[in-house]
């Protein structure tokens, strides 16, 4: 355990030094910051630059809005930005040859995979809750009198399908020596999951929905009793993700 609470605290250490922490802290809460504040000030801008003579009915912006806007976000920008951070997370260990003389002194091969995965689990649960607690807090300013149902079923969704990414990409990086196999591992993924919504009678297991219904179960439309089998799903493919990178990395070359 000492050693991979070592190698966890290195790899906190170089998300600092190479600014991938301060990086992906300052952008998650600038997303944190304009997830309401488009909601609440995108119909007066589309008003202001309407052609004159034309004129639109926008509703009246809600809370709603603004979490259209952080699930948004979240999925086409927060989640792509923390696979492109950590799609070199082996390749410079691979490049240097740094895991060489960790390995020859006793280091066990799954503590440095387990300790990679946690680095990147904790870079993207600070990233995530600040992103979450500033729009909630923002939200709660401009829509005092809005309320939001299932919101924990929302956002937690999302939250652990990230953490299934992140171990796809980790099995990317073990399959592949450099940081541009880990992405497009994670993006035929991906593909398989949007493949995967062809078949209705299969759809239910597909853990996709974690990440692309979280407004209906804001809504209410999508209850937890419905996600039961995707969220299975999604924990079975995180863990067989990680065994798998754990066997294929014991018998690789440094």
């Amino acid at each position: 355990m000492r050693a991979y609470f070592a190698f966890t605290k290195k790899e906190l250490t170089e998300y600092t030094r190479n600014f991938k922490l301060f990086l992906a802290i300052t952008l998650f809460a600038l997303f944190g910051i304009m997830n309401p504040l488009t909601a609440k000030f995108l119909p007066d801008l589309l008003a202001n630059f309407m052609p004159k003579g034309i004129t639109i009915l926008i509703a009246e912006p809600t809370n709603l809005d603004s979490w259209m806007q952080f699930f948004k976000n979240g999925t086409q920008t927060g989640l792509f930005l923390i696979v492109i951070l950590l799609s070199g997370m082996m390749a410079k260990e691979y490049e240097k040859g740094t895991l060489i003389n960790m390995v020859t002194k006793g280091l066990p091969r799954r503590t440095i995979l387990f300790a990679k995965f946690t680095g990147a689990l904790l870079l993207w649960t600070v990233s995530y809750w600040l992103c979450f607690f500033i729009t909630w807090g923002y939200t709660l300013y401009y829509f005092p009198d809005g309320t939001t149902e299932n919101l924990a079923l929302a956002v937690v969704s999302l939250y652990l399908f990230g953490i299934l990414l992140i171990a796809v990409l980790l099995l990317g990086a073990v399959l592949f020596k450099n940081a541009y196999g880990p992405l497009l591992f994670t993006g035929a993924f991906l593909m398989v999951l949007f493949l995967w919504n062809l078949f209705p009678k299969a759809s239910e297991w597909n853990p996709l929905v974690l990440a692309s219904r979280n407004m209906d179960m804001l809504q209410r439309a999508l209850l937890l009793a419905d996600l039961q089998k995707a969220l299975l799903t999604a924990a079975l493919l995180t863990v067989s993700a990680l065994l798998a990178a754990v066997k294929i990395f014991k018998k690789t070359g440094l």
